[in-house]
């Protein structure tokens, strides 16, 4: 989630519908248009992330989506996938503080090639919500999602308003909805019987004028059992 997702405020981008004494009393309405404030031209805006590719995941990802229609935007083409690290503006050279050249990201293929560890499945809990938007919750009880922030920190500070917190995200609020009617809806939902695997770590970019436009993976980084943790 970028910060146009946001409505500027880094702190409302990390309360929860779930959180019953500090979440949002409402949903924020998402305003689909091109950021010119925020791109400054700059086309292409690169994350570390999963894509989801499992059919049954798949399958329950879009039959919620179909549940909670009424509240949400189309999700256009973009994939669900589960953000790792925000890196910034996929960007020849660095000039502003959000940029990411491509130095930087060599080096962070070398530091997740060093040591990503084999494959693993990472839990799902029941749908949640963000001011923002709503989600599947990850878990990540054996820290495999720290270990590789960790490493990719280590050669760029992530781009995030907000604290990370590992999620699918299922849409965005077209409509002003009370944390009430919210919590009910969402409550309504099983969570997903699947955990989520993963077997394979994504760079990819997509085009800073469309907020539902398509992933495009630049490389794709297998985990390994021969891929010792370090």
């Amino acid at each position: 989630m970028d910060r146009r997702w946001t409505a500027g405020a880094g702190t409302i981008a990390g309360m929860r519908f779930s959180d019953l004494h500090a979440g949002p009393a409402e949903t924020l309405v998402a305003e689909l248009r091109d950021y010119p404030e925020w791109h400054r031209g700059r086309e292409r805006y690169g994350v570390w992330m999963v894509p989801v590719d499992d059919a049954a995941l798949l399958s329950y990802i879009g039959d919620v989506r179909r549940q909670l229609a009424d509240l949400l935007h189309p999700d256009g083409q973009r994939q669900p996938h589960l953000t790792v690290f925000v890196c910034g503006f996929h960007e020849p050279q660095r000039v502003a503080d959000d940029d990411f050249p491509p130095e930087r990201l060599q080096q962070q293929l070398a530091l997740l090639k060093s040591g990503t560890g084999a494959p693993c499945s990472l839990p799902l809990a029941s749908p949640d919500s963000f001011a923002s938007a709503a989600f599947i919750p990850v878990g990540d009880p054996q820290g495999r999602l720290a270990h590789w922030r960790r490493l990719l920190g280590q050669a760029s500070e992530e781009v995030r308003p907000s604290a990370y917190i590992p999620h699918i995200t299922l849409g965005l609020y077209r409509r002003r909805v009370d944390a009430q009617v919210i919590r009910e809806r969402l409550g309504g939902i099983d969570a997903p019987a699947m955990p989520m695997a993963i077997t394979q770590l994504h760079y990819a970019t997509y085009d800073t004028r469309s907020q539902f436009g398509p992933l495009h993976s630049h490389h794709r980084l297998p985990l390994s059992a021969r891929a010792v943790l370090r």
